[in-house]
C-alpha cells in the first residue's frame, strides 16, 4: 500500500493505520479486539526487499519491520486512541528490541498514511517525551507508509488460533490482560 491509499476496503469511511511494536502476533491480538477496528493484518513494511518472506525478515537484512495494518472507522475509534494504545502496550524506548525479540525487524515504528497522521503521531510523541511518561526517551520511528507486504497466512490471527501455546501465554496474554484493564471501554463486546 502506498501512502496515497488510506483506504483498503473501498469504503470511504474506513482509514488505515500501520504500527510496528515488536512481534506482530502481539500487536495483531491487541488491535483486533478494539471497537471500530474492522481488519488487522500482520505483515512487513519499511524495507528494501520485494515480497520478503518471514525467514528473510527474521535475518534483519531486508530492512523491514514486523507491522500490523489496521483498517478502522475513525467515527468509532480515533487515530489518537489507536496511538494511545500503541504507546501503552509496548516499550517505545528500546531501539530495535521488544523483550527478548532483538533486531531492526522488531523496531518501534509508525508508518503514517496522511500528513494528519504524521502530525498527530509527532505531537503525541513530543508530548510523551515532554511529560517524561517513560524513564527513557522514545525512539519510535515515524516514517511515511511504504509498500505493505502481508505476512504468510500462518501469521494471521495467530493468538486466536494458538492462544494456548507457551509463547502466547507468556508474552501475548499479559498484553491482553493490560488491554482489558486499561482500555476496557474500547473493547468489542464478546
Amino acid at each position: 500500500m502506498t501512502s496515497a491509499e488510506n483506504n483498503t476496503s473501498g469504503n470511504p469511511s474506513m482509514e488505515t493505520a500501520t504500527f510496528g511494536m515488536g512481534c506482530f502476533w502481539c500487536s495483531e491480538a491487541v488491535f483486533q479486539d478494539l471497537k471500530g477496528v474492522y481488519k488487522v493484518e500482520s505483515g512487513y513494511e519499511g524495507g528494501h526487499t520485494k515480497n520478503p518472506s518471514y525467514k528473510e525478515v527474521c535475518t534483519g537484512t531486508t530492512g523491514h519491520a514486523e507491522v500490523i495494518q489496521v483498517t478502522y472507522n475513525p467515527k468509532e475509534i480515533s487515530y489518537e486512541t489507536l496511538l494511545e494504545i500503541f504507546w501503552k502496550l509496548h516499550d517505545p524506548t528500546t531501539l530495535n528490541r521488544q523483550g527478548a525479540d532483538v533486531g531492526t525487524q522488531y523496531r518501534s515504528v509508525i508508518f503514517y498514511h496522511t500528513p494528519e497522521q504524521k502530525a498527530v503521531a509527532e505531537n503525541f510523541m513530543q508530548e510523551l517525551n515532554r511529560q517524561q511518561v517513560f524513564p527513557n526517551p522514545i525512539v519510535t520511528q515515524i516514517a511515511p507508509a511504504a509498500t505493505f507486504y502481508k505476512a504468510e497466512n500462518y501469521h494471521q490471527d495467530y493468538y486466536k488460533l494458538h492462544g494456548q501455546e507457551p509463547y502466547c501465554q507468556y508474552v501475548i496474554k499479559p498484553k491482553m490482560e493490560k488491554l482489558e484493564k486499561v482500555f476496557k471501554e474500547k473493547l468489542k463486546a464478546d
